[in-house]
């Protein structure tokens, strides 16, 4: 049979049913619709964390204490027994004759929950106490004002840097702030900077922060004794450095703590390594997502089958006829394989133009909470889910195309 006898006849079958023919379309184009959006959600989540990990430098490590092989090893117990970071481990490693491979170190004292209060508004944030040298490694910026000097950090000075959310919820906007007043657990310090906005992630907005001097978070917000620290940044001096950067940290903390080679209290960690296992993360959590959205399509694929079964019922005197005058069992097979196939194409485009306008949707209430979330529609989830709808036709199809044509033509004849 020619083929574009086949195609003419395809158009006649389907279009002699209108209604079924669409709710058949309209399983297949939920299925690839929810295939696209799910593929393009979590490839927008593994470009958001990878941009939010990349604007911080492949070559920023961090040095936190306690460590995962300790940890599973120890339990509650090893949580108790870590050792803290303290300013002079923070010295030791910033020493260019121990560890050269280090350009600058920021120690940091962080402070969650704490009650911020200016013009009226009450909220809480996440306080950070950091040095001068904080503000390059995490390579922050400000909209407005400068950042802290040494001399302010040395004198334990009552300035604050605040993030752009944190400067709408409390002063409704992020311009003119200079100057102004904040009350950080119900003590004064004056807005000397408001921080660029960097957009907010899954897990939370990196916006809603204040940044004071090390000094004064120690002393007058988080009240630590002594010269502990929450953690410690580490600049190397290029992204090829990291590894002896990573190496020389190791042998520092090792001398410092005491402790073996794997009995470590510390873990040192690199933009790298972080990249790497977010970019497992979403792709496994892009592929979960993708298969249960396979799933839908799967069930418009069976939908297909039971439509095309119904329709060889109904055909069947028209099959007895065709055969009789000549039609071969392949001519009967392709014609069927044909109609499924061009349902489940049909609803996989519109399922594809369907999956793209969700994205978009799911990106602007994302957008609208703050969240950088921006839904990507590559060229391979079109690919796979196009390519996948036609494999689901061919194969829900390959049944009822052998029923029709494996009816004998008096017997089918005789059908009523």
């Amino acid at each position: 049979m020619k083929f574009t006898r086949v195609i003419r006849q395809t158009f006649t079958s389907l279009s002699a049913n209108k209604l079924r023919t669409g709710l058949t379309v309209l399983g297949i184009v939920i299925g690839v619709a929810a295939v696209i959006a799910m593929l393009s959600v979590g490839q927008g989540a593994q470009n958001s964390i990878t941009s939010q990990i990349n604007s911080i430098g492949t070559n920023v490590l961090e040095v936190s204490a306690g460590s995962r092989a300790r940890f599973e090893a120890g339990g509650v117990n090893a949580v108790r027994n870590i050792r803290a970071l303290t300013l002079a481990d923070a010295q030791a490693i910033a020493n260019p004759l121990q560890a050269p491979s280090v350009k600058a170190v920021a120690p940091i004292i962080q402070g969650s929950n704490i009650s911020a209060a200016a013009n009226g508004q009450t909220t809480t944030t996440t306080v950070y106490g950091v040095t001068t040298s904080y503000f390059s490694i995490r390579n922050q910026q400000v909209t407005e004002g400068a950042f802290f000097n040494d001399q302010q950090v040395n004198t334990h000075a009552r300035v604050a840097i605040i993030g752009a959310d944190l400067a709408t919820t409390l002063f409704g906007q992020t311009t003119n702030l200079t100057g102004q007043t904040l009350h950080i657990n119900n003590q004064t310090f004056t807005i000397i900077g408001v921080l660029k906005a960097t957009g907010g992630t899954s897990f939370g907005s990196a916006d809603n922060q204040v940044i004071v001097p090390l000094t004064t978070a120690r002393d007058r917000i988080v009240n630590r004794p002594g010269t502990s620290v929450d953690g410690i940044y580490v600049q190397a001096t290029s992204a090829t450095a990291v590894a002896e950067a990573t190496t020389q940290i190791s042998d520092i903390m090792r001398l410092r703590h005491h402790v073996a080679v794997g009995k470590e209290d510390f873990s040192v960690l690199s933009q790298a390594s972080l990249l790497t296992t977010a970019t497992s993360i979403t792709g496994i959590l892009t592929a979960f997502l993708g298969g249960i959205a396979g799933i839908s399509l799967l069930v418009g694929g069976i939908g297909i089958m039971n439509i095309m079964l119904v329709s060889v019922v109904e055909r069947t005197r028209e099959i007895g006829l065709r055969k009789a005058l000549g039609a071969r069992n392949r001519d009967i097979m392709s014609q069927f394989l044909a109609e499924s196939s061009f349902l489940s194409l049909l609803g996989g485009l519109i399922g594809i133009l369907l999956g793209w306008l969700i994205s978009l949707i799911i990106g602007q209430i994302a957008s609208a909470a703050g969240t950088a979330l921006s839904p990507a529609v590559s060229i391979n989830a079109i690919l796979l889910a196009t390519l996948f709808s036609i494999a689901v036709g061919l194969f829900f199809g390959i049944y009822p195309a052998r029923r029709a044509a494996r009816l004998e033509p008096v017997e089918a004849l005789r059908y009523e």
